[in-house]
C-alpha cells in the first residue's frame, strides 16, 4: 500500500517552522517503519538488539517536546527538539542521537527557516557535538555516518545553495555509502556481516527528510536494509504521524479464531511489530500476547485473518508509574538512596531484599531513557543517589540523567545483573556516598558474569562461527561458546571462569524456563563442581534463558 505526499513550497526560501516539524514527523515515521531491521543489525545475533528501539523512542521524545512549542522560528523548534532528545534518550545509539539533535539546534541558533546552508551547519555542528561528548569516540559507527553526511553537505552547499531537496538527496547517498563502509572501519562489523546500526538509523532518519521533501511514493514493502533481511509489511507511510504513545506501549494479548491459520507467518508478523511477542496455537486457534506502540495495527492485522477474542490491552506507562510507586523504600533525606534498573519480577525482588531505594524496570529491549531515570532519581527525598545501570547500554543514559540534578548522584557503572547485586550487597547505609561507591566498585569486579541466550541468526563473532538455533555462551560480555545444548553451553562456558573454584554459584532462569528444568541443571551444576554452593532463583529475565553469577 502507498501513499503520495504532495508538497508544494518554495524551497529557495527555505523551509518554515510546520515543514520542518513535519519533516522531522516523517523522518521518525520512517524510522519506525525501520526498527526491527535496525534491530536485526546487532553485533551479537542474540534476541535484544536495541538500537533501532532505542533511537525511534529517542525521536518519538523529540516529537512530543517539539509539540509544546508554539513559535514557529526553526531555532526555537529545534531547541525544544533538542530537549525532547535529551530527556527521551535511550542506550548508547539514542544518547549519541540526543547529542546530534543538541549540535544541530546550535546550528540553527538564530534561524527563522531553514535553509540549504543552514541545513549544512546543523550538520556540522551535530556531528561536532556527538564526537565531543564521547572521551573515545570509534570509527565505524553512527559517529562516521553523522560526520560523512555533514562533510557531504559542506562540499556540494554551494552548488544547492537554492535547493535544499537536492543537497538532501546528495547528503542521503553518501550517508548510504558510509553505512556500507562502516564493515571495513569496524572488525566486529565485518566479522559479524553486518552494517553500524546506529549509522543505518541516522541514514533512515535522512531519508525520511528526503522522502518528506521530494513528495515521494513510498512502497513500504520495498524498503532496502544493506547486510539485514528485508523488512515486513506495515501500514502505509503517512506525513503524519499518530499521536506519540508513552515510551513503554501497551501490552496487547487476544485469542485468534479462524481456518488454516499459519502460526509461523503470524508469529513473524507479530514480531515485527512490537516487543516480548508469543505466538502459540494451531491452524484454528492462535493465541497473541505483544507489547507495542500501536495496538490497533495488531487488532485489525488479526481480524484479517479472522476473529478475536479475549482481547486485553493494557498500559505499561501506567503500570510503570504505579510499580515505581509500590517499589519505592522509605528514606530520609540524609540516607543515601540507591536505584537499579532491572527486568523479570524475580530479579525485582532479589534487588529490593537486598535494601535498593527504587526500581526502574527495564533491561535489554526496555533500555530506560534519561527522563525515567532522572524521575526515579527525583521521586526520592534523599539528596544524595547511587544508580546501578546493570547494563552496559543504560550506562550513558544514566550519566546524563545524573548531570540534569541537583542532587548528588553517582553511576555506578555495572554492566550485568551479577555486578550490580554483587555491589548492592556491599552497600553500607551507615557510610559516605564516596566510600560507598569504592567499596561497591570493588565488589562488582569480583563477580564473573556467565548469560545463555539463543541465536537468532548464523553470524561470526570473535572467530567463532555461529549457528541459528544454537546457545550461546556469553561470559562477561563477550560471545565465547556457541553449542548444540545448553547445557554445554553453559558448562563450557562455568569452565572459562574456572567454577570449580567458585564460592557460590547463582542460576537465575529466564521467564521461558520451567523451575523444574533449573534445578535439574544445579543438580548437574553441583555434581560438576562438587564443593561449590549453587542457588537457583527464579529471575524471569526476558531473552536469557540464565544467568549465572559466579562469585570467588
Amino acid at each position: 500500500m502507498t501513499t503520495t505526499l504532495s508538497i508544494k513550497r518554495n524551497l529557495q526560501l527555505g523551509l518554515d517552522g510546520n515543514e520542518v516539524r513535519e519533516m522531522f514527523r516523517v523522518g521518525t515515521d520512517w524510522l519506525a517503519k525501520n526498527e526491527e531491521p535496525v534491530n536485526k543489525l546487532n553485533v551479537f545475533p542474540v534476541p535484544d538488539g536495541d538500537t533501532g528501539t532505542n533511537m525511534l523512542l529517542t525521536m518519538q521524545s523529540v516529537l512530543t517536546e517539539m509539540e509544546k512549542c508554539q513559535n514557529e522560528e526553526v531555532s526555537v523548534i529545534t531547541e525544544y527538539m533538542a530537549k525532547g532528545a535529551l530527556m527521551g534518550a535511550r542506550g548508547n545509539s539514542g544518547v549519541i542521537l540526543s547529542q546530534i539533535m543538541k549540535g544541530f539546534a546550535a546550528g540553527l541558533a538564530g534561524e527563522e527557516k531553514l535553509s540549504a546552508v543552514g541545513f549544512t551547519k546543523a550538520l556540522d555542528e551535530a556531528a561536532k557535538a556527538a564526537y565531543s561528548a564521547l572521551s573515545k569516540p570509534r570509527e565505524g559507527t553512527m559517529l562516521t555516518v553523522i560526520k560523512d553526511a555533514a562533510a557531504a553537505a559542506m562540499n556540494n552547499v554551494s552548488e544547492y545553495e537554492d535547493d535544499i531537496t537536492g543537497l538532501i538527496e546528495i547528503v542521503v547517498q553518501e550517508t548510504r555509502d558510509s553505512v556500507e563502509r562502516t564493515p571495513q572501519l569496524l572488525d566486529v562489523l565485518r566479522d559479524a556481516g553486518v552494517v553500524d546500526a546506529g549509522g543505518q538509523g541516522v541514514c533512515v532518519i535522512l531519508e525520511g527528510f528526503m522522502h518528506y521533501l521530494k513528495g515521494d511514493e513510498i512502497n513500504a514493502d520495498e524498503i532496502s536494509i544493506p547486510n539485514t533481511v528485508s523488512i515486513h509489511p506495515s501500514s502505509a507511510f503517512a506525513a503524519k504521524m499518530p499521536k506519540v504513545e508513552e515510551a513503554y506501549g501497551y501490552c496487547t494479548e487476544m485469542i485468534l479464531k479462524g481456518e488454516n491459520l499459519r502460526q509461523e507467518q503470524v508469529r513473524h508478523w507479530i514480531e515485527s511489530q512490537g516487543k516480548s511477542a508469543v505466538v502459540v496455537g494451531d491452524e484454528e486457534t492462535i493465541k497473541i500476547h505483544v507489547h507495542t506502540f500501536h495496538p490497533g495495527t495488531i487488532i485489525e492485522f488479526a481480524l484479517s485473518l479472522g476473529t478475536v477474542h479475549d482481547l486485553k490491552i493494557q498500559n505499561m506507562d501506567d503500570q510503570h508509574e504505579d510499580f515505581l510507586q509500590t517499589t519505592s523504600k522509605k528514606i530520609s533525606e540524609n540516607e543515601i538512596a540507591v536505584v537499579a534498573v532491572v527486568a523479570g519480577d524475580g530479579l525485582q525482588e532479589v534487588f529490593l531484599s537486598l535494601g535498593i531505594s527504587t526500581i526502574i524496570p527495564g533491561g535489554q529491549t526496555m533500555n530506560p531513557s534519561c527522563l525515567d531515570i532522572l524521575q526515579a532519581i527525583e521521586s526520592l527525598p534523599s539528596e544524595k543517589v547511587i544508580i546501578l545501570p546493570n547494563n552496559k547500554n543504560i550506562i550513558p543514559a544514566a550519566h546524563q540523567a545524573a548531570e540534569l540534578t541537583d542532587k548528588t548522584v553517582r553511576v555506578l557503572p555495572t554492566r550485568s545483573i551479577p555486578q550490580g547485586l554483587s555491589a548492592m550487597v556491599s552497600f553500607n547505609c551507615e557510610v559516605g556516598l564516596d566510600e560507598n561507591i569504592e567499596v561497591m566498585s570493588g565488589f562488582q569486579e569480583q563477580v564473573n558474569t556467565v548469560e545463555i541466550t539463543t541465536a537468532i541468526r548464523d553470524a561470526m563473532v570473535n572467530g567463532l562461527e555461529i549457528q541459528q538455533g544454537e546457545f550461546m555462551g556469553i561470559v562477561d560480555g563477550d560471545v565465547l561458546y556457541a553449542e548444540k545444548t545448553i547445557e554445554d553451553a553453559v558448562f563450557h562456558s562455568l569452565d572459562a571462569v574456572d567454577a570449580n573454584h567458585a564460592g557460590i554459584i547463582t542460576v537465575f532462569y529466564g521467564d521461558r524456563v520451567e523451575g523444574s528444568t533449573a534445578n535439574i541443571l544445579g543438580d548437574s551444576i553441583i555434581n560438576r563442581y562438587p564443593g561449590t554452593d549453587v542457588e537457583i532463583i527464579r529471575g524471569s529475565q526476558p531473552h536469557y534463558s540464565y544467568i549465572i553469577s559466579v562469585e570467588r
